[in-house]
């Protein structure tokens, strides 16, 4: 019962959404949100598109079997069949069991498969950055540019007004926005996870292993947040991810300073490893 209850409860919020009362906000989680953020880029368009897709099939299958245990509880019961029916099959009613599963399933199934062929296209990218993992902080890496430079959770004494406790970070991922950019995450010690809800990207930081993911953001200027969903060690909840996206005459003029203050002298080695899908 429970369970129906959320399924009704995320069916609300979906329709709260459609109505453009969403309480999520747009780039990091707000108080007692429901549903998910708001997407940005093309992939989380096309993922939150699945979702509320799939929140309405789930939706329409309960309060079809909701209605079929009242009908079958009301029209069998004992009152109404003193003699119970020793009906064992129904050859109708099992095939439609069967085949109208199947085609459900179908329908979930080409836009799922359209999905994932769509996030695993990584080539014509306009920029690689790489991204590792450590505990407890993240380094970015811009293969091309040669730069290079850490980001660490900023304390509660750090804090500026407006950047939010436990998400801000002393130096943001800054990225363009409208351009598509090849994202390869590897770890440095244990399992990380490279996880930005609103852009719907979100892959594992290994060791000795690089992962491969591209994101685009649309036009404006805007901070996205996350953090690393993965159980990393004692400092886990501490590790948070900030992207900032820019138009790209203003990331062009922060590449200049950020070559000035972050070139990679002391950066990490070129990468060695085959890039894994």
């Amino acid at each position: 019962m429970s369970d129906i209850f959320m399924r009704y409860l995320s069916l609300f919020a979906f329709l709260l959404g459609t109505l453009g009362v969403s309480a999520a906000g747009a780039a990091q989680p707000e108080p007692w949100q429901m549903g998910l953020q708001d997407p940005a880029g093309s992939i989380a368009q096309k993922a939150t598109d699945l979702h509320n897709l799939l929140l309405i099939i789930i939706s329409l299958i309960s309060v079809f079997v909701l209605a079929l245990l009242v009908y079958v509880g009301w029209r069998f019961r004992s009152g109404a069949n003193p003699v119970p029916s020793k009906t064992t099959h129904n050859a109708t009613i099992e095939i439609l069991w069967t085949v109208i599963p199947v085609l459900i399933l179908i329908v979930i199934a080409v836009p799922s498969f359209r999905l994932l062929y769509y996030m695993d296209d990584t080539k014509n990218a306009d920029m690689v950055i790489k991204v590792t993992g450590n505990q407890w902080y993240w380094n970015y890496e811009y293969i091309d540019e040669q730069i290079a430079f850490d980001s660490y959770m900023l304390s509660d004494d750090e804090l500026q007004p407006g950047q939010p406790r436990l998400l801000s970070v002393d130096n943001p991922l800054v990225i363009p926005a409208d351009t598509k950019i090849k994202v390869l995450v590897t770890g440095n010690d244990v399992m990380h996870s490279f996880f930005v809800p609103s852009l719907a990207v979100q892959t594992y930081a290994i060791i000795g292993r690089v992962n491969e993911v591209w994101i685009d953001v649309p036009e404006g200027e805007t901070t996205y947040y996350g953090q690393c969903n993965q159980i990393c060690g004692v400092n886990h909840a501490f590790m948070p991810i900030v992207v900032k996206a820019m138009a790209r005459d203003d990331y062009q003029a922060w590449l200049l300073e950020a070559k000035e203050e972050f070139a990679t002298l002391t950066a990490t080695q070129p990468i060695q490893l085959a890039a894994v899908n």
